[in-house]
């Protein structure tokens, strides 16, 4: 009989000692990492239907826009030679609410750039011509939406003076870029050059270039 020590691999184990570590408290929800949602039971004969909101939480502000790549290319060489109407253009573009509308007067926009009322009412004009804006009202411009867009929820309306308030009036609704395209077309006062810009399929000119390294208009 061996009077040795017994072999280690059938010794029995002590239990660990428990970890003296304290658990970090579960983070908060933050805009990457939210919860999916909960389960909605309808009643029998109904449905639903559910759309994602066009918001964003994943940009500077949480506010962004919809921009056709081919005007930022077009606006690009177009205004090469006349840059402040870039400056201008994406100011304006940064300055939406929901539908692309912009409630500025041209001295508000002078005013935020520091330059004169007369330079941004050129550049207004230059904007116009071209398609890419249009006045609605004093104090009131958009941006046309096959250009820019920013989406969202429009604010709910007002009722006017005497108006009786109905279902349409305020009441958010989502920004659809295929009815503002459309009500731009069936809108008699929209400037023949908006229209054009909002057309189904439209396409904006390009610049030719005069071998010398510049385009041409």
């Amino acid at each position: 009989m061996s009077s040795g020590p017994p072999d280690s691999s059938a010794a029995r184990k002590l239990p660990s000692a428990p970890s003296r570590r304290r658990r970090r408290p579960k983070p908060p929800p933050t805009a990457y990492s939210r919860s999916s949602g909960s389960t909605i039971e309808l009643p029998a004969g109904h449905g639903a239907q559910v759309f994602p909101v066009s918001s964003s939480t994943g940009f500077i502000g949480e506010a962004f826009s919809m921009d056709s790549l081919e005007f930022m290319r077009w606006a690009a060489v177009r205004y090469d030679d006349d840059r402040f109407v870039l400056v201008v253009l994406l100011t304006l573009m940064g300055s939406q609410e929901p539908g692309g509308l912009i409630e500025a007067t041209q001295g508000d926009v002078a005013t935020a750039l520091g330059y004169s009322r007369p330079h941004i009412g050129r550049v207004f004009q230059v904007l116009e011509a071209d398609g890419a804006l249009r006045r609605v009202q004093r104090g009131l411009y958009q941006l046309n939406p096959a250009a820019s867009l920013r989406g969202g929820l429009r604010k709910p309306r007002e009722p006017r003076k005497g108006e009786k308030r109905s279902s349409n009036v305020g009441r958010s609704d989502r920004v659809e870029q295929l009815d503002l395209l459309r009500a731009i077309m069936e809108d008699p006062e929209a400037p023949a050059a908006f229209r054009e810009m909002a057309a189904p399929g439209a396409r904006l000119v390009r610049e030719e270039s005069n071998g010398e390294g510049k385009a041409t208009s």
